[in-house]
């Protein structure tokens, strides 16, 4: 056996161990032993139940273009939809391989958001697959479509719900959480109507709001915008919240019910998000975080796709580091498991 056979066989049979003995460990101290909901994902097959949802990266993705918007109306950049296949595919597999049994592909609409190409990858690698609807408008506006600038509110909910009912783009593929793109500072007009509309489209669909955000400053003015619509701070995410260097901050949005997610992992950051999933365990609140690595991806416009970062690293590294740092088989499930679960359910949460 090669020595690459040899350390995936390893890696995949001490994960294949934590998947069966997690869930029968109890809890460590102050650790919550909520059970995975008893509701539904929607993921570009269709629904699954969120018990089965598994073990999940709640950020990574499989395909992206970052042409703006206004060239792509012009002149859209192609790419071959068989080739993104043959790249990604096989990473798939090795994921798949170590345990993991959801992916969430974060890719936003405007940034190449492909839900056929999707669902082929899902179909071929025996993953579950959600994908998104919403706006993003973070890289200051580049990639937003004019009628996110034109629309009333409750148009552009409108459109996004449209998504939900009637599926993306006639494919029958519908959404399975709406994904918006903020620039980090305080929230600018356009940015605050997406953060209504989407508050709105919760409410009609039950879909929780994943959003780019990065810096507190605009993390809480989101909370604080859908409080005033009376939706719960349990239906958004915070996603890039490794971004904010203040715990105290990712404290304070977990207390008022939030998600923190901390998604950067690679080699580099390994250190600084053990240090943010800690402080947050010891503040009785793991029960609040995500984690996730921000990566792949197949990016359009570059030979073969570019440089692909790997979706591995939570797997081989970043969870032998959680525990050394102490965590027991009953955190890592709830991190990896049970909390993925209960963010992507479709509820409304008001």
């Amino acid at each position: 056996m090669r020595r690459r056979e040899f350390v995936t066989s390893v890696v995949a049979s001490t994960a294949s161990a934590w998947l069966a003995g997690c869930s029968l460990r109890r809890a460590g101290a102050g650790t919550p032993s909520r059970p995975v909901p008893a509701g539904r994902i929607m993921t570009v097959q269709g629904w699954i139940d969120a018990r089965d949802m598994g073990v999940t990266l709640p950020h990574e993705h499989m395909l992206a273009s970052f042409q703006p918007y206004a060239e792509w109306t012009r002149q859209p950049i192609p790419y071959d939809a068989d080739e993104v296949v043959r790249v990604v595919l096989p990473r798939l597999q090795r994921l798949r391989a170590l345990g993991c049994r959801t992916f969430v592909d974060a890719t936003a609409v405007g940034l190449g958001r492909d839900p056929v190409v999707l669902r082929r990858l899902a179909e071929a690698s025996g993953l579950h697959v959600l994908t998104t609807t919403g706006a993003y408008a973070a890289r200051e506006l580049v990639h937003l479509p004019p009628y996110v600038r034109t629309d009333t509110v409750e148009a552009l909910a409108d459109r996004w719900v449209e998504e939900w009912t009637g599926g993306i783009e006639h494919t029958g593929v519908r959404p399975g959480f709406i994904k918006l793109g903020f620039n980090g500072r305080a929230l600018s007009d356009v940015e605050r109507r997406m953060i209504r509309a989407a508050a709105l489209t919760h409410k009609r669909t039950g879909l929780t709001i994943g959003a780019h955000t990065g810096p507190a400053v605009a993390a809480f003015e989101q909370l604080d915008a859908l409080e005033r619509e009376q939706v719960h701070p349990s239906a958004w995410i915070w996603i890039h919240a490794q971004n904010e260097p203040s715990s105290a901050s990712h404290i304070a949005a977990a207390r008022r019910g939030a998600w923190v997610e901390f998604d950067g992992i690679d080699a580099s950051s390994l250190d600084r998000h053990v240090d943010c999933v800690t402080r947050l365990r010891d503040a009785g609140l793991l029960d609040h975080v995500l984690v996730s690595q921000d990566a792949g991806w197949y990016q359009v416009g570059t030979p073969g796709g570019g440089t692909f970062r790997s979706y591995e690293t939570i797997f081989r590294s970043f969870l032998p580091a959680l525990r050394a740092r102490g965590f027991d088989d009953a955190e890592i499930d709830l991190l990896m498991r049970r909390n993925p679960a209960a963010a992507f359910t479709v509820s409304v949460r008001g």
